[in-house]
């Protein structure tokens, strides 16, 4: 077997740097999107970042270049992950010749979305409250990278919900799984919105993700499966849908 050139060889010095340069990266990552819960985006400064991450700006700069850039990586690593598994649950439910219903497609992406709140090595709740913050602050860069990340998501899961609910316009399922998609980030986000109105609410406690998803799952079906209102049948040919209504949150 020949062995190859000597420069050709990754040495133990060049590892032990590109590791270091990893840690660097996600130790920054870390801060970020901890920072950017906590304050927002517009309140977060490079130098708080740079502050509890312990590097100068030069790192921020060398890793990610912007602040913008730096929110958009923080979001896309913990998005991506989570777009490819709901595609996969997609992908098995329909190779396994399963009719294909509102409660099983729904499943299919519930399931990925209580995983990552159960996963803090994945971002958790954490990210889940820093995506429902950027949906709310409406940062420009991520409007447009978010659709670009989930084009097949958002394409695959439209189509398969038109063929489960056929007697909806697009228009009526476009506002249907924008309020689904709404509800369910925020409620694997985990506020507990009842304590805006009552000190100590009961039986509700959003911090447990189980409890969550078992309320979340028939509140969800329940809506998407409603009668249509006469103003929906109105409608139904009066606008037409495009896919990317689904996060115009």
């Amino acid at each position: 077997m020949n062995e190859l050139p000597q420069d050709a060889e990754t040495s133990p010095d060049q590892t032990s740097m590109n590791t270091s340069r990893a840690d660097t990266a996600t130790r920054i990552l870390d801060v970020a999107e901890r920072l950017f819960v906590e304050h927002g985006f517009e309140a977060t400064s490079l130098r708080m970042i740079t502050q509890q991450a312990e590097v100068n700006l030069a790192a921020v700069n060398y890793h990610f270049g912007s602040k913008d850039a730096l929110l958009q990586q923080a979001v896309i690593r913990r998005l991506a992950p989570w777009n490819r598994r709901c595609i996969e649950e997609l992908d098995a439910l329909e190779a396994s010749g399963e009719v294909l219903t509102v409660e099983n497609l729904v499943q299919g992406f519930v399931r990925p979305s209580l995983a990552l709140s159960k996963d803090p090595s994945r971002g958790g709740a954490l990210f889940v409250r820093l995506l429902s913050r950027t949906f709310i602050e409406n940062h420009k860069m991520l409007r447009e990278a978010i659709p670009a990340e989930h084009s097949e998501f958002v394409v695959r899961y439209s189509r398969a919900f038109a063929r489960v609910l056929p007697h909806l316009s697009q228009e009526e399922l476009a506002w249907r799984l924008h309020f689904s998609f709404s509800l369910m980030f925020n409620a694997f986000a985990g506020n507990d919105v009842l304590k805006v109105f009552i000190k100590k609410p009961q039986y509700v406690s959003a911090r447990d993700p189980e409890t969550v998803a078992r309320h979340l799952l028939p509140y969800v079906i329940a809506g998407l499966t409603a009668s249509v209102s006469k103003s929906g049948s109105a409608s139904r040919s009066a606008c037409s849908f495009r896919a990317s209504a689904f996060w115009a949150i």
